[in-house]
């Protein structure tokens, strides 16, 4: 058992990043990071952004591309073991922007819609062996935008109903997370090459999916380090 040097909040050219997937598993490999979860934007095309414009117009992976998106993932997830031992998630970052939540599903098989309600995201995911994470619940100093408004707006609805909270968000440290003492990871919201300076999660556990998602539940060895650039290992 060792500490791995994660980050599970990470963009591709799939929806709204700069780099493609096979960029972003070099850039991370070649740092040495241990567990990556690649987490595009999914709109169904029914939503519509806050601006008003539809989800066609917005990066993002749809449902009917769902099933390649995955066997994108898969495959660079075989290469990342392969090249760089560096363990890679499949994850979505489910985006309603007309209900005001982003939720991370992580370790997915099957479509998830980001309409449902946050119940409904949740119990999905279970249902999938998947993992779900509030992701930046409060005002992002890089953005001035609130996202995900409705998600700490009910935060004690929803408290345990999540795997984990985001207690920091690429330069963000929300310390509402902490003060609840809600299970926490750190992310960097990955969505260009300089957004790889950002808050990361270290976990105490075995290197295999299964350990890193029953670390995150019971968010028993688990800190935050702001990467600030080198080698890791």
């Amino acid at each position: 058992m060792q500490w791995l040097y994660c980050d599970f909040h990470i963009h591709t050219t799939w929806s709204d990043g700069a780099c493609s997937l096979d960029r972003v598993v070099e850039l991370y490999g070649e740092a040495g990071f241990d567990v990556i979860a690649i987490t595009d934007h999914v709109l169904d095309t029914e939503s519509v952004t806050r601006s008003g414009r539809p989800a066609s117009m917005l990066g993002a992976v749809r449902r009917e591309e769902f099933a390649a998106y995955q066997e994108a993932l898969w495959a660079a997830a075989r290469k990342s073991w392969e090249k760089y031992g560096m363990l890679l998630i499949p994850g979505v970052e489910l985006t309603n922007n007309t209900s005001r939540y982003h939720i991370l599903s992580l370790d997915i098989k099957e479509y998830i819609s980001p309409d449902h309600d946050v119940e409904t995201i949740i119990a999905k995911t279970r249902q999938q062996q998947g993992l779900t994470v509030a992701c930046h619940p409060c005002v992002r100093n890089h953005s001035g935008e609130e996202p995900s408004v409705h998600l700490w707006n009910n935060h004690e609805r929803y408290a345990s109903m999540f795997d984990a909270w985001e207690v920091a968000n690429r330069d963000d440290l929300y310390s509402v997370v902490g003060l609840k003492k809600f299970n926490y990871i750190a992310n960097s919201d990955f969505h260009e090459e300089r957004h790889l300076l950002s808050w990361k999660t270290l976990l105490r556990c075995d290197k295999n999916t299964e350990a890193v998602k029953e670390a995150i539940r019971t968010n028993d060895r688990v800190s935050l380090f702001l990467y600030r650039g080198g080698k890791i290992r």
